[in-house]
């Protein structure tokens, strides 16, 4: 589960994955204690006292400048969602409530109803709020109420559904870090990660990494138990106006076989 130390449980995350050999630091003589890199190493190679970047790591100093956050950045290979993310971590909390909504707007009902392939529109914890017909004719999974990555984890049938399970939710589990930039004070998101830490090993460990990625869309190997196997698109559309809401739409390449098999679950969807 979540400390309350964020942004020393981040660093060290990472600090750990980095070997002195990626920084040119080589590994030196005698036997390493740690995995990855020391934090001495890490306050060098950032320009920074070893002091400091202790007390960083141990949550005894919270809100280090951005040029210090850019430098750690640096040194831990953090790409820009990560880096994003990261400095996320440093900065106070604003209680202002954003002028945004989650209301779906009505071109976009009106957008899924149009929608001949499986589309969905979720928060950005991953609940399901809206769909079309063919959503949850592709998995019941994709039915409005469901929290996905709730589903991930937690019902068996989620791993014969992807083919792809253990890629699928490792990178679940980074978009739900990505996304939870600048809102990690959220009470959903809390309470989403406590539920699943407890009850999912595999959750617990994917989010103990402190993987960053920015939500987007990625090519689902998919497997119906009515139609067989679908290699679908997954993309995501941002709902401008909106509070992080999403438009899912999963579709096939023209001509393919998974266009059949999806043109035929449309009709098994269409009878029923």
């Amino acid at each position: 589960m979540e400390t309350s130390n964020a942004l020393g449980d981040f660093l060290r995350a990472h600090r750990e994955r980095i070997t002195p050999e990626e920084v040119g630091l080589g590994r030196g003589v005698g036997v390493r204690r740690v995995p990855g890199l020391r934090r001495e190493e890490v306050a060098m190679l950032a320009g920074i006292s070893a002091d400091y970047y202790l007390r960083l790591e141990q949550g005894r100093d919270r809100h280090p400048s951005v040029q210090v956050l850019d430098a750690l950045a640096r040194v831990l290979r953090l790409d820009a969602d990560a880096t994003a993310y990261l400095i996320g971590l440093s900065q106070p909390s604003s209680r202002t409530v954003a002028a945004r909504t989650t209301a779906i707007p009505e071109s976009i009902r009106h957008l899924l109803d149009e929608q001949t392939s499986p589309a969905l529109v979720q928060t950005r914890w991953l609940d399901v709020i809206a769909a079309n017909r063919m959503a949850p004719a592709l998995s019941p999974n994709l039915s409005p109420g469901v929290n996905r990555l709730r589903a991930a984890f937690l019902d068996p049938a989620e791993r014969t559904f992807h083919r792809d399970w253990p890629e699928a939710v490792a990178h679940a589990v980074a978009g739900l870090r990505a996304d939870a930039t600048g809102h990690g004070d959220d009470p959903r998101l809390a309470t989403l990660v406590g539920e699943l830490s407890l009850k999912s090993e595999e959750f617990r460990q994917l989010w103990a990494r402190h993987d960053v990625r920015r939500p987007e869309g990625r090519f689902s190997l998919l497997r119906h138990p009515e139609v067989g196997d679908l290699d679908l698109y997954a993309d995501k559309l941002t709902i401008g106006g909106t509070d992080g809401l999403v438009l899912n739409i999963y579709h096939a390449e023209p001509g393919t076989e998974s266009a059949r098999s999806l043109a035929l679950l449309g009709s098994l969807a269409a009878s029923a």
